[in-house]
């Protein structure tokens, strides 16, 4: 069946690549993508939606007028509009509130008129930070690793799963998140909406604008191929913080099963991520990125943490692996290649960018 697709945060990193993702794979899709552009650099995917056919809309999931069902008359949509930074809940609540809760009821508005499908991408930002620090774990030469023996429930060697608590404070970006999430899932009981919740973690590959604050993969390569100087910041400034990875490719095919299968899937909340074995420190990340790039660049220690930070994130994707059969595919090196090969193709417009 032919899908009528909104794709909210359709120009941004996630949100394009899934769309371009289904284009390619279902060229009788549908497919518009919704985005503010304010991020920069997600102009830079326009022609890219164009080409593969994708139909642009400049609009705002703030603004309930830019989700007018007339206009939109859609019968799946996929939220990956978000403020996805930390930092900027304590700069600018106002925002981040608009854009990730407002937006979303927004969102899920349009979904009620037109009977949508709802697939929401959260995020692992949702579970405490103050728990999260007190996860046991040992140190090794180049990472920090989950040790076997937890405290807490809903943690394991494995990583985080959907039974960590949730009962104290996260951050304000992950508060609006979680309370998405709640409001979702009223919404699919209340109007019979088939709704889905991913909550993930490091999203990463190529195409994806890194910041300090978000994208460190693509930031940490882009820094190594343009020779700027980098921070390993805060836990002694040593580098040995640990985050799993999810290649937005290996994304693109969880999404794709999901929405073959919401009749299945509707109401669940999954917890995504690549896991214990796609995931890297930043001091490892750093030797691939020397070894893919041939550069060495200045890395200045800070032993301080910044607030909201923690020392390592694994995430425990056991749940929806073991009802699909997905599993992640591109590994560390592969993740690092394919940002340092999009990076050399397009060397002229990114630099200004990173």
């Amino acid at each position: 069946m032919a899908r009528q697709v909104l794709i909210t945060g359709g120009a941004g990193f996630v949100g394009s690549s899934l769309g371009l993702g289904l284009a390619q794979r279902y060229p009788d899709w549908k497919i518009i993508a919704l985005d503010n552009l304010k991020r920069r650099g997600s102009e830079l995917n326009i022609p890219r939606l164009k080409q593969a056919g994708i139909e642009f809309v400049h609009g705002d999931v703030r603004n309930a007028e830019d989700l007018e069902a007339s206009a939109l008359p859609v019968d799946l949509i996929l939220e990956c509009s978000a403020e996805p930074s930390v930092l900027a809940g304590y700069t600018s609540p106002g925002y981040v509130l608009q854009t990730n809760l407002i937006g979303t009821i927004n969102c899920l508005e349009l979904a009620r008129q037109t009977q949508a499908d709802f697939i929401f991408l959260s995020t692992s930002r949702v579970y405490p930070i103050a728990y999260l620090n007190q996860l046991n774990y040992t140190e090794t030469d180049t990472r920090f690793q989950l040790s076997e023996q937890q405290d807490l429930p809903g943690v394991s060697a494995f990583g985080i799963a959907e039974q960590f608590p949730l009962d104290l404070p996260r951050s304000l970006y992950g508060s609006t998140k979680l309370a998405s999430e709640l409001i979702i899932n009223e919404y699919g009981d209340a109007y019979g909406l088939r709704t889905l919740i991913n909550r993930c973690g490091v999203l990463t590959g190529p195409w994806q604008m890194g910041k300090v604050d978000q994208g460190v993969f693509a930031l940490w390569v882009a820094n190594h191929y343009f020779q700027k100087s980098l921070k390993y910041i805060g836990y002694g400034g040593t580098g040995k913080q640990v985050r799993d990875f999810l290649h937005v490719a290996d994304l693109l095919d969880l999404i794709d099963i999901q929405i073959a299968n919401l009749e299945q899937f509707k109401g669940q909340t999954f917890n995504v991520g690549g896991g214990q074995d796609f995931s890297l420190s930043l001091c490892e990340t750093t030797k691939l990125c020397q070894e893919i790039t041939g550069n060495s660049i200045m890395i200045e220690a800070i032993p301080e943490n910044r607030t909201g930070d923690m020392p390592i994130f694994i995430t425990d994707s056991r749940k929806i692996s073991s009802i699909t059969g997905w599993q992640p595919q591109r590994d560390g090196r592969k993740l690092i290649q394919d940002i340092f090969d999009w990076i050399y193709n397009h060397e002229k417009e990114l630099k200004g960018i990173f």
